[in-house]
C-alpha cells in the first residue's frame, strides 16, 4: 500500500474517512493526489448525507395520524440497521483496499 500526505498507509486513511460523519470532508480537504482515499471520502459523503436524509424522512412520517409512528418505529429501525450494516461493510472494504461504492447512489 502506497504512503498518503498525512504519512499513513492509503486504506487506513481511507478507514478513517468513514469513522465521524464528516471526516470524509477533511480528507477531500487534505488529501489532494491520493485517489483511493479521495474516492472513500466521497463514498463517506454519499453515505452519510444519504443517511440523514432518510432519517428526516422517518420524521416526517411520523406526523402521519395513527400509522405514522408505528410506521416510523418500524422504519427507523430498520434504517439503523441497514445503515449500520453498511456503514461496516464500507470501512472493511476501505481497509481492504477495495473501491465499493454505496448501493444506488455511489456512481
Amino acid at each position: 500500500m502506497a504512503k498518503t500526505d498525512l504519512g499513513l498507509e492509503e486504506n487506513i486513511e481511507a478507514l478513517l474517512a468513514y469513522v465521524l460523519p464528516f471526516s470524509g470532508i477533511a480528507f477531500l480537504l487534505i488529501e489532494k493526489k491520493n485517489q483511493f482515499v479521495r474516492f472513500h471520502a466521497m463514498q463517506s459523503l454519499v453515505f452519510f448525507i444519504l443517511w440523514f436524509v432518510l432519517w428526516v424522512i422517518s420524521f416526517v412520517l411520523a406526523v402521519i395520524p395513527f400509522f405514522g409512528w408505528i410506521f416510523r418505529f418500524i422504519y427507523s429501525y430498520l434504517l439503523y440497521l441497514l445503515g449500520l450494516i453498511l456503514w461496516i461493510l464500507l470501512m472493511v472494504k476501505a481497509y481492504q483496499g477495495e473501491k465499493y461504492k454505496v448501493p444506488f447512489v455511489g456512481d
